[in-house]
């Protein structure tokens, strides 16, 4: 039995836990509410790691304790220490360009101008890992996407984070219990 690594992007902190950019880290911990399973720091990463099982499939969740710009060393030392190779790594994002609460699903393509998916590149030499992107909507006005994602999310979107959290855990669990394709046309077509 292989594992599989899913990442949960963000930044460690708790000035950032409730932010936009965070929104990997909070799918990630509702997978591990769902598996009773806990963080604990790794052996090898600078991350913590929980482990746990979705049917039969092994699942190793991580979030690193580095900023997101270097999310790939420590990405890249727990994938080498489980040996789970790129096809079998899920990253969990936030994504500007889709609407608050959608969710797509992708394997490989550019970072889209995401520093922790250019890092997470980087270190394991290929882009060719699926990304569960969760969307944040573009910030209102003029105000500088940077600013925006390291804010909090507003009342309304607050009182919809709950459903769109679960969501996207649903959608985790759906490329590896369903596959790439059938995930994509569940989770495309809302």
């Amino acid at each position: 039995m292989s594992t599989w690594l899913i990442v949960g992007l963000g930044n460690p902190g708790k000035e950032y836990a409730a932010t936009r950019h965070n929104i990997g880290y909070l799918v990630v911990d509702e997978l591990a509410a769902r598996m009773s399973a806990a963080f604990a720091k790794h052996r090898r990463a600078h991350a913590d790691v929980a482990d746990g099982r979705l049917g039969a499939e092994r699942l190793e969740l991580l979030k690193s304790r580095t900023y997101m710009n270097e999310s790939g060393g420590p990405v890249k030392a727990a994938a080498d220490y489980a040996k789970v190779t790129v096809d079998r790594v899920i990253v969990v994002q936030d994504e500007l360009d889709i609407p608050f609460g959608s969710i797509r699903i992708k394997v490989g393509g550019g970072d889209g101008g995401h520093n922790g998916v250019k890092s997470i590149k980087k270190s394991l030499g290929s882009g060719d890992f699926t990304r569960v992107r969760v969307g944040i909507d573009r910030p209102p006005g003029r105000q500088d996407p940077a600013d925006y994602v390291l804010r909090g999310f507003n009342a309304v979107d607050r009182r919809e984070l709950p459903n769109v959290i679960a969501t996207a855990a649903d959608a985790v669990e759906a490329v590896i219990t369903a596959g790439i394709a059938a995930a994509q046309n569940h989770y495309h077509s809302g």
